[in-house]
């Protein structure tokens, strides 16, 4: 520890020393703090003057440990241990008026400035409802990550993929959750193209000295389902004869891009794995459509068409 810390200073690092270590000695305390243990115990003897009652109990099991009563200090968190609880409550299902998501607001505004503005990104750019598959990311990493993002700060990232591991360099624009997993939305510049990794996957972060700029009108949320939608087995494009405002009530972001065509007409794009899936969602279009060059999907909507003919569930309106 630095010699330059003020007795204020080290007398509220004891006090929260005992609060994180119940029965610690004074001894150990003076370790902590690069000390003597005469000097410690005068710190503990400072916190008992402000009326903190610290309780001291003898014997090879005793220490130092806060009493009843104490009206806690405000609480001090590091970059990781902040977003570790964030990501912590943005793992579980949550509502509006989830009384942990309000608890939590309280805590993202009583934190310094740039631990509150890393924090408070990634719970805004989050999407609910938890996938049961995802992976938990490392919170120092993901740490890393968040810090270089809203400090616009180009990074060299380790990525790992079928137990390979190569460097990429990437201006992270953020770090977004949709259903549970982690993604980093940026610009590759080893790949000179957008790109959605997993947080999961990258094992080391490096920040550069250069900066950069985030696209002005970036949707980040909207950018990694979009995204999402794409590169799967089957392509799609289905034009519909609707507005874009229209086609939005019915189609979600991450069913594909949706690009209008005229005032009245917009496409959609994206691809899937499972064409009977997708038929199905696509029965929440309320205007008619086409499929474009989409066979296996063309197929999947005449095989639902017939089923729900039989089921006498699909007739004339």
């Amino acid at each position: 520890m630095a010699y330059d810390v003020s007795p204020t200073a080290r007398t509220l690092m004891v006090l929260e020393l005992i609060q994180n270590s119940p029965g610690i000695t004074a001894e150990h305390l003076g370790e902590k703090l690069g000390v003597s243990e005469r000097a410690a115990r005068r710190y503990v003897a400072i916190l008992r003057e402000a009326d903190i009652p610290i309780e001291s109990v003898r014997g090879p099991y005793g220490g130092y440990r806060v009493g009843r009563g104490l009206r806690l200090p405000p609480l001090m968190f590091s970059p990781t241990e902040a977003l570790g609880l964030v990501m912590a409550v943005l793992e579980g299902p949550r509502g509006a008026a989830d009384p942990v998501e309000n608890a939590l607001g309280k805590i993202i505004r009583v934190l310094p400035e740039p631990v509150a503005r890393s924090t408070d990104a990634i719970r805004r750019v989050s999407a609910r409802g938890p996938d049961p598959g995802a992976r938990t990311p490392d919170p120092e990493i993901t740490a890393a990550l968040v810090s270089h993002s809203t400090s616009a700060r180009r990074i060299t990232i380790t990525y790992r993929r079928h137990q390979e591991e190569w460097p990429m360099d990437v201006d992270p624009w953020a770090v977004v959750v949709r259903r549970g997993r982690w993604y980093l939305l940026c610009w590759s510049h080893t790949k000179d193209a957008q790109r959605v990794l997993r947080v999961d996957k990258i094992t080391k972060v490096d920040p550069q000295p250069t900066t950069f700029t985030p696209p002005a009108d970036l949707d980040p949320l909207a950018a990694v389902e979009e995204h999402l939608a794409m590169g799967w087995r089957y392509p799609i494009e289905v034009e519909i004869d609707a507005s874009l405002e229209a086609t939005r009530w019915w189609i979600p972001r991450s069913m594909g891009r949706l690009e209008p065509i005229d005032e009245t007409h917009t496409r959609l794009l994206a691809s899937t794995d499972d064409p009977e899936w997708y038929a199905t969602q696509l029965t929440a279009i309320k205007a008619p459509y086409r499929i474009q060059a989409s066979p296996e999907l063309q197929e999947a909507s005449r095989n639902l068409a017939t089923r729900l003919l039989a089921a006498g569930t699909l007739g004339e309106e």
